[in-house]
């Protein structure tokens, strides 16, 4: 009896994850049988030449991507030995009313990820010898048996194989991709999960993370982007909330060929502890796909909103549907006519707020682990830092939920007080064209409001304000 754990080999630039088997054989009996260890529920052997997928006819987003891992995930434990897989919807996604309309959105997932071609390559140049294209799924059937609805799926036959039983591969905690909000966000974390043991990824020109991280094919129009505004609005938010919500901790390094930025790769470490705001799960969960259904309900449709996650993220969308419904209950001065427009109009202002939020998360972590070693000043300048976050977040939502005739003067009035201190035009062009919720302008909106409703001392905690602070 011959029994091989599972090992990984350092091979340079990358850890090569085997797969694990026991082989058993007594004396001179033909035949050998070989058993697969079981692997642990929230664990996904994703292979490497799956992790830097390259769409070539229409965009992945990050629902799309997450539901394609559960589908790995189950077809995986199912075994190589099955043509097609099959489980409940419910094993698959939740957030559904699967008697309604809500039903379509499943069948949008499932139609793109048959219908979009994808480059598979390894992000680690040479370790993927063969180029393939394919779809991510070769079919897709939904059938309602006893009331209860199930999905089959297969793999391209090309890929079958390698997909369900990798050579070479990356364990992922699905917990954790589960509460990634953004495509961008996703697949670093896939990628630089890769590195775990070798401490950072392979270096890559800045346009081959482009749309490797974006989801979408290299088109001309994709060609176009400039490295600022990857940066400001992809890499930026993508590295701020894996390093508050994952297990591993990632640094952007950047490379300049002359005076611009040519190639980039990634610092990467695990966390000595998980973060502080990941929640403990025993097992991967279904894809929660409630954000699209309330979006429909709404009369949004999902693509729209998939969308709008991949540019602002999960999270900001789910509270800016919010604020949709609730404007859209009041009715108040009007009757809401089209309640897409208005999503875009507040998401600005929910991504900038989750953003910070994230920040926030990762510096109070660090801050958490240096507790002990604070002088008293400091520990008094952090809990003031912390009141004054949870103030404006409290001031932006009390704005948010005026009317709208009210929040018009407002608006005037904060315009006219722009004008008189002289500020800078681009801020009042901001205000007169995207709004209050701007990120240029929303600061200046709540120090107008607050200093009105509460008086100059609005952003100054009392004693008893930082005493409550201090016990949490």
């Amino acid at each position: 009896m011959s029994l091989c754990r599972g090992s990984t080999v350092a091979t340079g630039e990358s850890t090569i994850h085997v797969k694990q088997t026991v082989r058993y054989s007594q004396g001179m009996n033909a035949g050998a049988r070989e058993f697969t260890l079981p692997r642990p529920p929230g664990a996904l052997r994703k292979p490497v030449f799956s992790l830097a997928l390259v769409p070539q006819n229409s965009k992945i987003t990050a629902l799309g991507r997450r539901t394609w891992n559960v589908l790995l995930h189950i077809a995986q434990n199912q075994g190589l030995e099955q043509e097609t897989f099959r489980a409940a919807l419910t094993d698959i996604v939740k957030g559904l009313d699967y008697n309604s309309g809500d039903m379509k959105i499943i069948k949008t997932h499932l139609r793109s990820m048959v219908s979009t071609l994808v480059e598979w390559q390894s992000p680690t140049s040479g370790e993927w010898q063969t180029w393939d294209v394919c779809g991510m799924l070769s079919h897709a059937r939904l059938s309602k048996e006893r009331g209860q609805v199930f999905v089959e799926w297969s793999y391209a036959v090309n890929m079958r194989h390698e997909l369900l039983d990798p050579e070479i591969f990356t364990k992922l905690s699905l917990d954790v991709i589960s509460q990634l909000g953004s495509h961008p966000a996703v697949a670093l974390y896939e990628i630089c999960s890769r590195y775990i043991g070798v401490g950072q990824t392979a270096r890559k020109a800045w346009s081959w993370w482009r749309p490797v991280l974006l989801g979408r094919p290299d088109d001309e129009r994709l060609q176009k982007l400039e490295y600022r505004i990857f940066k400001r609005d992809t890499l930026r938010p993508a590295v701020a909330e894996i390093n508050a919500v994952a297990d591993i901790e990632i640094e952007m390094l950047e490379f300049k060929s002359g005076r611009f930025v040519s190639d980039l790769q990634f610092a990467v470490r695990k966390k000595p502890q998980k973060a502080l705001a990941l929640q403990q799960r025993s097992a991967a969960e279904p894809v929660d796909v409630a954000v699209l259904a309330s979006a429909e309900r709404l009369g949004i449709e999902p693509a729209r909103v998939e969308r709008l996650i991949d540019e602002f993220g999960e999270a900001a969308v789910t509270t800016g549907l919010e604020a949709v419904e609730r404007r859209a209950a009041s009715a108040f001065p009007e009757p809401l006519r089209d309640p897409l427009r208005y999503l875009k109009s507040v998401l600005p202002g929910h991504a900038a707020e989750h953003q910070q939020d994230a920040e926030l998360k990762v510096q109070d972590a660090a801050q958490a682990q240096a507790a002990t070693t604070l002088a008293p000043s400091e520990k008094l300048a952090n809990w003031e830092k912390k009141w004054l976050v949870g103030r404006i977040e409290h001031i932006i939502n009390e704005i948010g939920s005026l009317s709208q005739e009210r929040q018009s003067e407002l608006v005037e009035g904060l315009r006219e007080s722009l004008v008189r201190r002289n500020a800078h035009p681009a801020v009042i062009q901001r205000l007169a064209a995207k709004g209050w919720t701007h990120a240029m302008v929303r600061h200046e909106m709540v120090s107008f409001y607050a200093t009105a409703a509460y008086g100059a001392d609005w952003d100054k905690p009392t004693d008893r304000d930082l005493l409550v602070i201090a016990t949490e």
